[in-house]
């Protein structure tokens, strides 16, 4: 998982091959960006099959890692 302004980048359980992205305007607003390491849980949005690209909306995570 990488931290960036915008967003996190993600591993996906089962898909090394994917890459997730939850975008901070698809978080709820209260809040903060996961850790490096933590678990999370949400719903895809969107995929791309070319690319293997899987936006994520974030429902929960673990802020300790």
């Amino acid at each position: 998982m990488g931290r960036q302004p915008f967003g996190v980048f993600l591993l996906l359980d089962g898909l090394p091959d994917a890459v997730g992205l939850a975008e901070i305007s698809a978080m709820p607003h209260h809040m903060e960006l996961p850790a490096l390491g933590a678990t999370v849980a949400g719903e895809v949005i969107q995929h791309a099959d070319h690319n293997h690209q899987v936006r994520i909306r974030l429902d929960e995570w673990n802020l300790t890692g």
